[in-house]
């Protein structure tokens, strides 16, 4: 039978382990698989041929097949591959197929050079016929840098070359398996057995998607700046999360080596998940701090919204520094620049205040934290946590400058611009007034149609995100009003 002809290719070889020290129950049934498709995109293109290698105690095993695609070849692809339309008109669909293969892949790691896009395709083929497919997947791309860092690139035409690999049929199915073979082999000429099963292991234990996930959510995940939200059984949101590569974030959450209890809950619970791009890092932390507040997922605390945000004013009547509390119902709150600390209540802000006093021997009566008595000084006064302003042994002057150093490093910082701005991120503007996200648009769109809805309220998170990003992004910032 010609090669690559409708049909396969069956070659039976002696067995042959580069690396025979390795042990049998990890390493001791591979499959190498290489696959042509119509296109890149294993949601709606389709396989043409099928290569696969077999490596067990038994030998080595060789099969192709090409398969009818049940779509056009695009010229492109046919010229690529020399796999013409004519060449799949009679050969067997992937449904006629889907069997064998099945069982040449079952219980064997499944081995591919860019393995995501080769095992991307067969799940959604066997998807479409109904099976399971989950093998324990090996990419060498992935081992290839593991094991020769020292090396930029790790295309196969670059492993061919370094490594003197024996091309027999480029961007064919079953010759590009066999060179990904014949890789393998060649790993035992510069490491040792221990060396390599430590990198196939480490690649090995990638995470694996919930059971009642459906794992190809996770394939259509991208690897850049987003926020992704994991479901239950019902409509509201487990849990919010930011990430820098959502792919490697999301996949983060199902490690088989689950850091805490909580984690292997929610990983337990996961049924669906949905994502949203961001153009960087900052507009994955505001979306998700704005996402959280809005949608309070039971699994996040930290960044749920606190029905009472507020903050000691401090205020100079007569000569003399006294302290009132302010909250996020105060127009003035973002833009006082004599505001300090930021509490979730009242209580909390009256007991940390009344802790830096006696840390600093700071006037409670002054300060009014308690109640002036006519004529009397503070009780501290006289147990000497007190200097003695009350009773006038210290100076005012000296008192309100104790004061005030003893709060700097609390100072809020005020708004810096007159009205809102916007921060451009990439292709993207971030809408922020008075340390309230007011939303993410289009940096060609008009920014009025979020800064149109009226003044949000202080929000904390988004206060501590951009204290931080501020100085960084002063070149991208854009004044909206004034």
């Amino acid at each position: 039978m010609p090669a690559y002809c409708v049909g396969i290719q069956f070659v039976i070889r002696p067995p042959f382990f580069p690396v025979p020290a390795l042990p049998k129950s990890s390493l001791s049934r591979l499959a190498f698989v290489d696959l042509e498709t119509t296109g890149g995109t294993a949601t709606s293109d389709r396989i043409t041929e099928i290569g696969i290698i077999e490596v067990d105690e038994a030998g080595v095993r060789e099969w192709s097949s090409l398969v009818n695609p049940e779509m056009p070849i695009p010229p492109f692809i046919q010229s690529l591959t020399g796999i013409t339309n004519e060449m799949v008109a009679d050969a067997p669909t992937f449904a006629e197929l889907a069997e064998q293969v099945h069982e040449r892949l079952a219980d064997r790691i499944f081995i591919a050079h860019n393995a995501r896009f080769d095992h991307g395709f067969l799940k959604n083929e066997f998807r479409r016929t109904g099976h399971d497919f989950r093998p324990a997947v090996l990419c060498t791309v992935r081992l290839s840098r593991k094991l020769f860092p020292g090396f930029a690139r790790h295309n196969l035409d670059t492993l061919v070359e370094r490594h003197r690999l024996q091309v027999s049929q480029r961007h064919r199915a079953l010759g590009d398996a066999q060179l990904i073979w014949q890789f393998w082999q060649k790993l035992g000429d510069e490491h040792s057995a221990e060396v390599i099963q430590d990198a196939v292991d480490r690649l090995l234990s990638r995470p694996t998607a919930p059971s009642r996930l459906d794992a190809l959510q996770i394939d259509a995940l991208p690897s850049s700046h987003g926020v992704y939200l994991f479901y239950g059984e019902n409509d509201l949101p487990l849990y919010i999360g930011k990430a820098n590569n959502l792919r490697r974030r999301v996949l983060a959450h199902f490690s088989t080596d689950h850091s805490s209890s909580k984690e292997q809950a929610l990983s337990q619970q996961v049924e669906r998940i949905e994502w949203i791009h961001a153009a960087g890092e900052l507009g994955a932390l505001l979306k998700e701090a704005d996402l959280v507040k809005r949608l309070m997922p039971a699994q996040n605390v930290k960044l749920r919204q606190n029905e009472e945000i507020c903050s000691w004013r401090l205020l100079q009547r007569d000569g003399r520094v006294k302290l009132a509390l302010a909250d996020t119902e105060d127009l003035f709150f973002g833009h006082d620049p004599e505001l300090y600390g930021l509490y979730t209540s009242r209580r909390k802000a009256t007991e940390a205040m009344k802790a830096i006093a006696d840390a600093h021997a700071l006037c409670h009566q002054e300060l009014g934290l308690e109640k002036r008595r006519a004529g009397k000084a503070c009780f501290a006064s006289q147990v000497k946590k007190c200097l003695g302003v009350c009773a006038g042994r210290e100076p005012v002057e000296e008192h309100n400058a104790r004061v005030r150093a003893a709060l700097e490093n609390m100072r809020l910082q005020a708004w810096p611009y007159a009205g809102a701005i916007g921060i451009r991120e990439g292709e993207s503007l971030h809408v922020i007034d008075a340390w309230a996200y007011l939303g993410t648009i289009d940096a060609r769109d008009d920014p009025t149609i979020l800064t149109a809805r009226g003044r949000r309220r202080f929000d904390r998170d988004v206060y501590q995100i951009l204290r931080k990003w501020l100085p960084r992004m002063d070149g991208q910032i854009v004044r909206l009003s004034s």
